[in-house]
């Protein structure tokens, strides 16, 4: 199961939690030292209701702790049951775009830019990562388009993508209209 550091209490709810339950303590004591010195009952009184309110406010803090590390518990069960479940279909993807990658006859460099820009990164990103150029990038991704018959990284993307939409989903731009993929295929 997966774990992060970010996720979970924060500092400042077991920080409060700490501050109630030393100052419940220490109320107690105080407590039960002015009791046996005779001290007068208002001033216990007061320190009693002190002590309540500190107690409450550890006892909601504890709850709401065991609250938040449950549902971190079912938060990680259900990340790890969706990591699951979609490995295969995210490998089916990768096997779909890869024989579309064939099928328009890319080279193993356009393959890989293209693999990138459907990743999101910028020319700049795939020319640091691939260590070559920024203007080599570029034509690489022409030729990609070029190939393919599409228009650019948006269309790129629309090809692989659009089919992914729910059922039923349309795209507001233009609902009749057909996909890339109806069109280049």
């Amino acid at each position: 199961m997966h774990t992060s550091d970010d996720i979970g209490p924060d500092r400042s709810t077991l920080s409060a939690l700490l501050l109630f339950l030393v100052v419940a303590s220490l109320i107690g004591w105080d407590l039960f030292v002015d009791y046996r010195e005779g001290v007068s009952w208002g001033h216990l009184l007061v320190e009693m209701f002190i002590l309540g309110v500190s107690a409450t406010g550890a006892a909601i803090l504890w709850r709401q702790l065991r609250r938040t590390r449950a549902d971190l518990v079912v938060a990680q069960v259900e990340a790890e049951r969706w990591r699951g479940e979609s490995r295969e279909l995210l490998l089916g993807l990768g096997a779909a775009i890869h024989n579309q990658f064939a099928r328009w006859r890319l080279t193993a460099a356009e393959e890989e830019v293209g693999l990138l820009l459907l990743k999101g990164l910028s020319h700049k990103q795939i020319a640091q990562i691939r260590e070559t150029s920024e203007r080599t990038v570029r034509e690489q991704a022409r030729a990609l388009y070029r190939k393919s018959g599409l228009s650019g990284r948006a269309s790129l993307s629309a090809f692989f993508l659009e089919d992914l939409l729910l059922p039923g989903a349309v795209t507001e731009a233009n609902p009749q209209q057909p996909g890339p993929e109806k069109q280049n295929a």
